[in-house]
């Protein structure tokens, strides 16, 4: 190895989900939502005589429709390019104790990634046998905790009372709540950054929205919180937050009626395939997301896995120990979780 090499930071990265590119692909691998944005996003013309200029290194539009559509001040609000951005601020911020962080052990991949990326040391806490958060994991001394609510991959939601109790045991460290689901089922931890000042919770337009291709997402704290995320950004890149994204953010909270429309949609089709998969013999933990986490007692993941791709059936398998037996499943139109669950049928039929 050469003298520089040994300079590098070295990490194992995140590995996305595939984009297949392509007509005839059913993509049900990402968790995007399957609906189009709202119909002001859509339609939205856009001044292209202002892209010669940086953008507003406050993002001052989008923050104050945030802070006003969640009831907050504008100085609780924090907005990144997607809540990848975000939740990475929120670790090179925040987590710099030299105590270990806390995280579960089957969660979003990217934690730990940052982590090492940050030279941030960090724990693995497991879940139960039924893939739920066990508070008590989150008691000892540590340097921070972060979990998604809704879990991914599995789905999963934490009620109310166990996120409590994670804050009560944690008032002296930086609590992160990662709802990126949360707008398809859940109890949001929102209301409780009136009792805890240590809370951050991350948002992103990417699911519920429809927004995955603009890259918005959001944290919202206290303000000495959200004070510090700023110093840190301003630190780093003033101009993250690029002209289009802060419009079209923008318009897409001022449409509630179509946002509420289309996460029903997305719930209800949720519930037919819940029940679709149960008839197959499939078992999974009661998803609270834009997915279900599925596995199926004698057909291996990966095989399924492989035999959907041959189909232009995108699925997202995770070659894990513990989830390796699991496909987790984006919830589609209709017509493609039909057509999924038409191929699954075909597949068991063909293998008994």
């Amino acid at each position: 190895m050469k003298k520089w090499e040994t300079c590098i930071r070295r990490v194992e990265p995140y590995t996305p989900g595939e984009q297949p590119q392509g007509t005839g692909i059913i993509k049900l691998n990402t968790n995007e939502n399957p609906y189009p944005p709202a119909p002001g996003v859509m339609s939205l013309k856009l001044n292209a005589a202002r892209y010669r200029l940086y953008p507003d290194p406050t993002a001052g539009d989008l923050v104050r429709e945030l802070a006003a559509y969640h009831g907050l001040s504008e100085d609780q609000v924090f907005v990144g390019v997607g809540s990848d951005d975000v939740l990475a601020m929120c670790f090179l911020t925040f987590f710099n104790s030299g105590l270990p962080i806390c995280f579960p052990d089957i969660t979003y991949s990217f934690y730990d990634v940052w982590a090492e990326l940050f030279r941030i040391p960090y724990e693995r806490k497991p879940l139960n046998d039924a893939f739920e958060l066990k508070a008590g994991d989150y008691y000892a001394e540590n340097g921070g905790v972060v979990f998604p609510n809704p879990n991914a991959p599995t789905g999963i939601a934490a009620d109310m009372g166990m996120i409590r109790d994670i804050l009560e045991h944690n008032r002296d460290v930086i609590v992160i709540i990662d709802e990126a689901y949360i707008d398809f089922g859940g109890e949001s931890a929102l209301p409780l950054l009136e009792e805890y000042e240590n809370l951050i919770v991350v948002r992103t337009f990417s699911k519920s929205r429809s927004m995955a291709g603009v890259r918005i997402g959001y944290a919202m704290g206290s303000s000495t919180l959200i004070r510090a995320l700023l110093d840190v950004k301003y630190s780093y890149n003033s101009y993250t937050m690029n002209t289009p994204s802060i419009a079209l953010g923008v318009e897409s909270l001022r449409d509630e009626a179509y946002f509420r429309e289309t996460i029903e949609k997305i719930v209800t089709t949720r519930e037919w395939v819940k029940k679709e998969l149960s008839a197959l013999g499939f078992t999974f933990p009661d998803s609270r997301a834009n997915f279900i986490f599925a596995s199926h007692p004698e057909i291996p993941a990966s095989e399924l896995y492989r035999a959907a791709k041959e189909k232009n059936i995108y699925v997202r398998y995770f070659d894990k120990p513990v989830i390796d037996r699991y496909l987790r499943i984006t919830i589609g139109t209709d017509d493609e979780m039909k057509a999924f669950i038409h191929f699954l049928k075909d597949e068991i039929t063909s293998r008994s």
